[in-house]
């Protein structure tokens, strides 16, 4: 009797575990990329309001500056930093190559952006950080959707101005620098005039020349050059040393007081630091602690 008393048990629990199954993966699975999804709630930060107010400005965006922003939210990182779990839910989750990627981060209390592709030109180093200043508050007062709203504004006003003149990226495991190169239509027209103005000078001067056009000077240069007294006539010089004059001045030595460092100068202003992330990708960002 046991026996068969166990034996239901087993069952029961077999058939429990089943039914349970599908209801347990769609709840670990709701939050994952889904192609359409971009807000990530995963540590249920935000009202259900909210979340849809995010996800249709952030459409807007994307429609708008041809690039992916996507926000997430989580209280487990799975023993990954704040960074690498940014660049991973990035790399994996099927976004644009160009995006950026917003974390609050409640198991490492971190707020991290991660940038990628066209994003990492827009998205300088100066500028994450601005964008970390006013997330940052938010995120002290405990209120996160004021983190969310602080950083899509930021967003729109960064990508409406565009990359900055002067932009480079650094990688920083490398060293290697790869500086960003375009031109304006001004300079573009002003480089189209100088170069216009120029050949159509040679030009003329080739007609003129071919014409046998005479002026005074032509004629002059012309008198000169089939003269038939013209000579040349050398007479003796010498030079003599007459005296030397030295002047001594002491030169400071430079004591290294002047600007330019790993995070200030204007050669800073235009820098985004990149790295590769365990996918092989490479990415732009930031990260603080709150």
């Amino acid at each position: 009797m046991k026996r068969k008393g166990r034996l239901w048990l087993i069952c029961i629990l077999a058939v429990t575990a089943v039914l349970g199954l599908p209801c347990f993966v769609w709840a670990k699975g709701q939050d994952k990329p889904d192609g359409q999804t971009r807000i990530y709630d995963m540590a249920r930060l935000f009202g259900e309001e909210k979340r849809g107010q995010f996800q249709d400005q952030i459409e807007g965006y994307q429609e708008q500056y041809h690039m992916d922003i996507v926000v997430v939210t989580t209280a487990d990182t799975g023993w990954k930093d704040t960074t690498e779990y940014a660049d991973d839910f990035y790399d994996k989750g099927g976004f644009a190559e160009d995006g950026i990627l917003f974390l609050i981060d409640m198991d490492n209390r971190e707020l991290t952006c991660s940038t990628r592709g066209k994003a990492i030109r827009i998205f300088t180093d100066s500028r994450i950080e601005t964008i970390l200043d006013g997330v940052y508050e938010g995120a002290a007062d405990g209120d996160y959707e004021a983190c969310v709203e602080s950083f899509l504004s930021d967003v729109e006003r960064f990508a409406k101005a565009g990359i900055t003149g002067g932009q480079y990226n650094y990688d920083t495991e490398t060293g290697r620098v790869s500086a960003y190169r375009s031109i304006r239509w001004y300079e573009a027209l002003m480089a189209l005039g100088v170069s216009g103005f120029v050949a159509g000078s040679a030009c003329l001067g080739v007609k003129r020349r071919y014409a046998m056009e005479e002026d005074p000077r032509t004629i002059r240069n012309l008198n000169m050059a089939y003269r038939a007294e013209a000579k040349f006539a050398y007479d003796q010089e010498t030079d003599r040393f007459v005296n030397r004059f030295v002047t001594t001045r002491a030169i400071p030595r430079n004591t290294g007081g002047g600007g330019g460092g790993r995070g200030g100068g204007s050669s800073a202003a235009g820098r985004s630091s990149t790295h590769t992330s365990s996918g092989g990708h490479t990415h732009g960002g930031g990260s603080r602690k709150f």
